[in-house]
């Protein structure tokens, strides 16, 4: 004896619910992730686009109440704005923290900066640079 088929045959009675509710999903999605996509590259873009200074520590010396501190700082010939240092002790206390200024025309910036501490400074970080 032979059993029967519950199927229907393929592409007689059109698309099945189930096909129509996938590709509707296909498509919200493809939407949606572009929609996230161009989200992220519009923060991306005003990100990258508005920060118009940039820093490196190149090298530190630390003694007991001061860190020399040897900055690069790049920037747009007429930004002026900041950046922000911070030393730690051993113990990972914060033992100073300042912002040193730069303007000028100057793109690049090679500067050696002192910054103050209240004890035995054993890094120096950059925080960041900010334009005004």
């Amino acid at each position: 004896m032979s059993t029967a088929s519950t199927r229907l045959p393929e592409g007689r009675y059109g698309r099945t619910a189930d096909a129509r509710a996938d590709r509707t999903l296909k498509i919200v999605g493809t939407v949606l992730g572009a929609a996230l996509l161009a989200l992220v590259g519009w923060f991306a873009y005003h990100y990258v686009g508005q920060n118009k200074i940039s820093g490196q520590v190149i090298t530190f010396e630390a003694s007991r109440d001061t860190v020399k501190v040897h900055l690069e700082v790049r920037k747009d010939a007429d930004a002026t704005g900041y950046c922000t240092v911070r030393s730690q002790s051993a113990d990972g206390a914060e033992v100073g923290r300042a912002d040193f200024r730069f303007g000028g025309n100057a793109t690049r910036i090679d500067e050696v900066v002192t910054l103050r501490t209240t004890a035995q400074g054993t890094t120096a970080e950059l925080l960041g640079c900010h334009a005004n």
